[in-house]
């Protein structure tokens, strides 16, 4: 009898990696066989370096910890897979000099992503490592674009109403490496990609349907965005989401009213999990929630 799920662990594996851009063996251990010894992820992990799919930088501080990313042979390997479809790697994505300069962000959008996928499988919820899907490019037009730095897909239980409900969110990991103005201005840019309606090449047929904005194509609403911080301490993070706040009085009510806005702590997330009320809704900071109370996409 042929085993047909013979390499599936390691496929899983280097998917994981080319998807997420990079993770420390801890990550993708939680993300693809929590259930086993590390040290079987970790032979994975050499046994795929050793056949050329991936490779590895040392980072000098945290005990030397090992951050892997795929090969050009592993993104061309991987690109193939019908789970990867629309995946296009990153420039530079097999350089190691480029891969331990983007290491910091990189492994910190890795670890939020961790967080939803343990916290979904902690509340019976489906949130797959393939899920989670970084730097989706969005045209504003005019040559611009939203690159946020996740698209997350979580399918949850509406345990009141029986069921599933699917939620898609953009997120943003901010490192406060930019000042809170700049982030601020995120906002503009997504209220831009709400109302975005690609031009017209030529003149339109008659009968032809009406334009529409760009994310309707892919989405059956717009996605909720969720700001995650890190980088600085609880006065920053206070900053940070006033300035997130300024930064909505300028957006249209139509827009804040359909695309909930939320801000957390990293730390936060880490301790208590997503789902869990940590969440400061933009608009109105003074409060707590969580990002899945409001059961629209």
């Amino acid at each position: 009898m042929v085993n047909g799920d013979a390499g599936g662990g390691d496929r899983l594996a280097l998917a994981v990696l080319a998807q997420h851009r990079m993770a420390t063996t801890q990550q993708v251990h939680l993300m693809i066989s929590p259930a086993v010894r590390v040290e079987q992820t970790r032979r994975r992990l050499v046994k795929l370096r050793t056949e050329g799919l991936i490779d590895r930088v040392t980072l000098p501080q945290a005990g030397r910890t090992r951050v892997w990313f795929v090969t050009q042979y592993g993104a061309e390997v991987a690109s193939e897979w019908p789970e990867l479809r629309d995946w296009r790697p990153p420039r530079l994505a097999a350089d190691r000099t480029a891969a331990r300069l983007r290491v910091g962000h990189a492994l910190v959008v890795t670890e939020t992503a961790v967080a939803f996928v343990q916290d979904a499988r902690r509340h019976g919820d489906v949130c797959q490592p393939l899920d989670w899907i970084p730097e989706v490019y969005h045209s504003l037009g005019g040559g611009e674009a939203l690159i946020p730095d996740a698209l997350l897909y979580y399918r949850r239980q509406a345990k009141d109403r029986g069921g599933w409900s699917m939620l898609r969110a953009f997120v943003e990991v901010d490192r406060a490496t930019m000042g809170p103005e700049r982030l601020a201005a995120k906002i503009s840019a997504y209220e831009r990609l709400y109302r975005h309606v690609p031009a017209v090449v030529g003149r339109p047929r008659s009968g032809s349907e009406l334009p529409m904005e760009e994310w309707r194509r892919r989405y059956p609403v717009f996605p909720r965005v969720l700001f995650v911080l890190d980088g600085t301490g609880p006065t920053g993070i206070d900053n940070r989401i006033s300035a997130l706040h300024a930064g909505a009085k300028f957006a249209h009510i139509d827009f804040l009213c359909g695309v909930p806005m939320l801000a957390a702590p990293l730390n936060d997330l880490l301790r208590s999990g997503p789902s869990a009320p940590i969440w400061r809704p933009v608009t109105d900071p003074g409060q707590q929630v969580s990002w899945t109370d409001s059961l629209r996409g």
